[in-house]
């Protein structure tokens, strides 16, 4: 087995893409803004590389693609300079009676 092989099942259904995209987080009521890169991303979430994830709120918008993209998002899990986000549906944030 070579030193570079990872030995750490991956518990995901979904086949990440790598990216390595710059991004901002826009915390909630727009306090701050917060750069991050994504490190890699699916249909249904993203793990984001940011200096330090001490104080973040539990869910917020991630804005990538010099704004174009904007997703709302929540945390699942979480390391010392490193989240895991699941994207939330607009639809089943937002519910206005219709």
């Amino acid at each position: 087995m070579d030193a570079d092989e990872d030995t750490t099942p991956d518990r995901r259904d979904v086949q990440r893409t790598k990216v390595l995209r710059n991004a901002k987080i826009i915390t909630p009521a727009r306090t701050s803004i917060i750069h991050c890169t994504v490190q890699n991303i699916t249909g249904g979430g993203a793990c984001l590389k940011l200096a330090n994830t001490y104080g973040l709120p539990p869910s917020f918008e991630l804005t990538f693609e010099h704004g174009r993209t904007r997703r709302a998002c929540r945390v699942v899990w979480c390391t010392h300079d490193q989240l895991g986000v699941a994207f939330v549906e607009e639809a089943a944030a937002c519910n206005d009676g219709r």
